[in-house]
């Protein structure tokens, strides 16, 4: 049975109108694509160039605003092509103006606000500011800073004599000697040391002989420690000066003892006096005694 030409032509039509819809909305479908991404480039553009000059934001709003009432006025049929082609023309157009605008505000001046001299001389708030551009601006130098900062003393370390051990004492009391100036400072105590623990010269060249006792708080120098120590400090050592230093204190007999055989005695807070700096050396107190 033949089909008739007009069905045929009927069924074609239909055809290519489908394919005419499918392309059409494709087509509008990829420029409303277009459209939200100029529109979005648009106002960060445009937020971007509005923090720079407001005024100009305003403007362009303003413009946007008349020029959509005026196309409402004048509603008209127009072809996607000839909508996607104005959008890419405006879209152009803003963003020169962005972009100028940018340019000239990163290009243009810096400025400050200064007080105003009546207001500054009187004290007083809410006066208005005085804009000062660079050009008229003093410079300030930064001052010169001396090439070399003068030195402060350093402070005395303090030191907890009563924790060192006998050794670690010794050598505390040694280094003393060297911080106020002997020389040949050096520690022989041990066995068989005779009673010197720490031997030198005071900056005068005096001998020096000092016996060191590290003592806790309840246990004192007695009269045996010194006449120990005054037997063999001038005969064996050669003692000009013979010193003994503790971390405690003398009873009454030893510090007799002392006295007649012109030996220094240093007790605690006398070591710590010597060690601040406040109180006299050992070999100061003796020239001092005689």
């Amino acid at each position: 049975m033949a089909v008739p030409a007009r069905a045929r032509r009927t069924a074609r039509r239909s055809r290519r109108s489908r394919r005419f819809e499918l392309r059409a909305t494709a087509l509008y479908f990829a420029l409303l694509a277009v459209i939200l991404a100029l529109v979005g480039a648009v106002a960060r553009t445009a937020a971007a160039a509005a923090m720079h000059r407001p005024a100009w934001a305003l403007a362009l709003a303003l413009t946007s605003v008349g020029a959509v009432m005026a196309g409402g006025r004048g509603r008209r049929r127009i072809s996607a092509a000839r909508i996607a082609r104005r959008s890419a023309k405006a879209l152009d157009a803003a963003t020169q103006t962005a972009v100028e605008a940018l340019d000239a505000a990163s290009s243009g001046p810096a400025f400050g606000l200064v007080p105003a001299e009546a207001g500054a001389s009187s004290g007083c708030l809410g006066t208005e500011p005085t804009v000062l551009f660079p050009e008229a601006m003093p410079e300030v130098m930064p001052e010169a800073l001396p090439e070399t900062m003068p030195e402060t003393p350093a402070d005395p370390v303090e030191i907890a004599y009563e924790a060192l051990d006998p050794y670690e004492f010794e050598e505390a009391v040694a280094e003393l000697c060297r911080r106020d100036g002997c020389l040949d400072v050096d520690v022989v105590g041990g066995a068989g040391d005779l009673g010197a623990d720490v031997v030198g010269r005071t900056p005068d060249g005096r001998s020096v002989v000092i016996q060191c006792k590290r003592y806790c708080d309840g246990n004192r120098v007695g009269s045996q420690d010194l006449q120990r120590f005054g037997g063999t400090c001038f005969t064996v050592h050669g003692a000009d000066v013979a010193v003994v230093v503790t971390t405690s204190d003398f009873t009454a007999p030893a510090l007799e003892y002392a006295e007649q055989c012109g030996i220094v005695c240093v007790d605690g807070p006398q070591l710590r006096s010597w060690q601040e700096g406040t109180g006299p050396r050992p070999w100061q107190a003796q020239t001092s005694a005689g």
